[in-house]
């Protein structure tokens, strides 16, 4: 690893854990009236929230892993682009948690370590292999997002809107990933990356 990529790398990870996350688009929603939640349906909308903001936290994590390890200087571009809209989502969540009255998960250096290391795995097997990698983290996470805004309030409009914007581009991600020659990744590698999901948002839901 030459300097300037050990920089931007730890670069990223301080501003991911240590520094507000900013948006360049307005947070979608944000002109909608607050819903009427009672105690308990703010508690767990809180945390819903969490475990996305969790994911994000990881996406980030992942595409710096990614792109530190891809061969092909377009893999990189992809995978810093992707990483930007992901930052924006950093911001909507952070935000929407703190309307909320909750809180970021206390374990979030370690979801970032995980996953960084899972993302230079994936780029250290290939370009193709890393575009794979990607598209099927997109494709979990979009499913991961519905069932998200099932379990929503049906009147918390507010938050209804990030998850659905978050969905749009996660798919977004997935296709450009496809169309840049990602493969698809074989089914206990497919199953590996959803039990390792799992056990992260139901420890991300609590602590």
């Amino acid at each position: 690893m030459n300097i300037d990529a050990f920089i931007s790398t730890l670069d990223n990870a301080l501003r991911t854990l240590a520094a507000p996350a900013h948006s360049r688009r307005p947070i979608p929603g944000e002109d909608l009236p607050e819903a009427e939640l009672d105690a308990a349906q703010r508690l767990e909308v809180a945390r819903l929230m969490r475990v996305n903001h969790v994911g994000e936290v990881c996406a980030q994590a992942l595409y710096a892993g990614q792109a530190l390890t891809a061969r092909d200087s377009r893999v990189q571009a992809a995978m810093r682009e992707a990483a930007q809209e992901e930052t924006e989502h950093l911001a909507w969540t952070a935000q929407r948690i703190g309307e909320l009255g909750g809180r970021t998960s206390l374990l979030n250096p370690v979801w970032y370590a995980g996953s960084f290391a899972m993302g230079a795995l994936a780029g250290a097997l290939g370009d193709r292999v890393n575009l794979g990698f990607l598209a099927e983290t997109e494709r979990q996470v979009y499913d991961h997002l519905e069932e998200h805004l099932g379990r929503l309030p049906a009147q918390d409009a507010k938050s209804a809107a990030i998850l659905k914007q978050m969905q749009d581009d996660e798919d977004h991600h997935r296709q450009t990933a496809i169309k840049g020659g990602g493969v698809e990744l074989p089914s206990p590698v497919q199953e590996a990356m959803r039990l390792v999901s799992k056990v992260m948002t139901r420890t991300a839901y609590w602590v």
